[in-house]
């Protein structure tokens, strides 16, 4: 690519093996629909879904706490096309400092961010993006069929349980009005082998901050690992908080960082 023509995608990068074959780092997401849905749960049931000895839960407000949902449509990246939907947990490292205003560390610089996100599963829809996620971040992704369709504000999206005709879940319905809102840098904190990891994600795409939307998640019949956590989050037919949509999402997947939870937080 022609650095002059688009230079958030002319970054150093390096190879990295995988069982699928060499992967660069940073993963390029040259053209993707992404969809952020952000729902309410009980506290508890969240925390219960953190590693205790690494995390505790962030974006609280008394007994309750922040989930997301985040949809992906990569249409053309470096790794090839695939779709894939991640549940998550805000989280802190549980050595580390608490800050005053959880939320607006949402909007800090990626570098000195204390809240990040801990994954707690990860479909996708390739081999390869399997064995990057899981080779080289630790994610805890398996592969399956996600159908995935946004048209206007009309959203569909299902997971497919890999060993069985059952579903695992499915948001569907329609997006609700909102206000143009930029896409926001994402940390995500990782663990590859006995190795903590913090990982970058560089971001771009104006979309839209929706809300009174009137989408709904359901839980199918399947018996998945993740279909029983959003189980036990309490999360059938619930209604997003809010969400944020952008049909063109581009970002970088940079290579995680090591961290030592002992000096986590100095900044």
């Amino acid at each position: 690519m022609n650095c002059y023509q688009d230079p958030f995608f002319c970054v150093p990068r390096s190879t990295h093996a995988t069982s699928q074959g060499n992967v660069d780092l940073p993963i390029l997401y040259f053209d993707s629909t992404a969809v952020l849905a952000f729902f309410l749960c009980d506290r508890q049931k969240a925390a219960a879904l953190l590693p205790a000895d690494r995390f505790r839960p962030t974006l609280t407000w008394g007994k309750r706490a922040i989930v997301g949902l985040a949809l992906f449509e990569y249409r053309s990246t470096s790794v090839g096309t695939y779709n894939e939907v991640g549940l998550a947990i805000p989280a802190l490292w549980k050595k580390g400092p608490v800050p005053r205003y959880p939320l607006a560390e949402l909007f800090r610089s990626v570098y000195t961010r204390r809240v990040g996100f801990h994954i707690v599963d990860l479909p996708v829809t390739t081999e390869q993006a399997h064995a990057a996620g899981r080779e080289l971040w630790g994610y805890p992704k398996f592969v399956t069929a996600i159908d995935f369709a946004l048209q206007k504000k009309h959203l569909h999206c299902c997971v497919h349980d890999p060993l069985n005709s059952e579903t695992i879940m499915t948001l569907t319905g329609t997006l609700g009005g909102g206000i143009p809102s930029p896409a926001l840098d994402i940390v995500n904190f990782d663990r590859l082998g006995d190795q903590n990891l913090r990982t970058i994600i560089q971001t771009r795409g104006g979309g839209q901050l929706r809300w009174r939307n009137h989408l709904r998640l359901r839980i199918g019949a399947s018996r998945h690992p993740m279909a029983d956590h959003l189980r036990q989050l309490g999360l059938d037919h619930a209604q997003p908080l809010v969400v944020w949509a952008s049909t063109r999402f581009q970002s970088r997947l940079n290579q995680g960082a090591p961290v030592d939870q002992e000096t986590i937080g100095a900044s």
